[in-house]
């Protein structure tokens, strides 16, 4: 499957913002005001998008968790209902630019799109494209027990399981490799 830079880009960024949920009810929202979505779209260099208020901050999180419910999708029907809403609620109107050094690349908002439409489309239609693909199941949450964080899994045999190889996959190889020498001690 071919995925372009904007289209990384796109599923970088719908990871991220997924990923800024809260897990359970005692954990904090990574977006909790205005300044933190300012960091969010700045540090996902998000292009056209104005000044941000209350208004954008509550849009994005009802955006971020109709993406959640994607990654949740049992199947691709389900996922595809979900983005079918997402980027019709987005109004998108699919535009060919050219800007900040990057060449040629197409933006699903329109011009002056609200940051949870610039999401809801672009973000969607990355989303899209794997559902259109048949690889669906390569939008996943981590398998380990105590973490639930949102990856695409762009392996190539689709064998990813962890959100982080370097943190919930080793966490979890070295406890299982430590209870495998527990029990040979026995």
């Amino acid at each position: 499957m071919l995925i372009t830079h904007d289209t990384r880009c796109a599923l970088d960024t719908v990871v991220d913002l997924v990923n800024t949920a809260p897990e359970d009810d005692t954990a904090p929202d990574a977006l909790p005001d205005v300044a933190a979505l300012d960091d969010f779209v700045r540090n996902h260099k998000m292009s056209d998008v104005g000044v941000l208020s209350e208004f954008d901050l509550s849009a994005v999180r009802k955006v971020r968790a109709r993406f959640a419910d994607v990654f949740a999708a049992p199947d691709a029907r389900t996922a595809a209902k979900v983005i079918n809403e997402l980027v019709a609620a987005a109004g998108t109107t699919p535009r060919l630019t050219d800007h900040d050094g990057y060449d040629w690349h197409v933006h699903y908002f329109a011009p002056g799109a609200s940051v949870a439409d610039h999401l809801a489309a672009d973000c969607g239609m990355a989303l899209a494209f794997f559902v259109v693909a048949g690889e669906q199941e390569r939008l996943r949450r981590c398998e380990a027990p105590d973490c639930r964080r949102a990856f695409v899994d762009l392996s190539r045999n689709r064998s990813r399981r962890y959100c982080d190889s370097r943190t919930c996959g080793n966490r979890l190889h070295v406890a299982a490799y430590r209870a495998r020498r527990k029990e040979a001690a026995g």
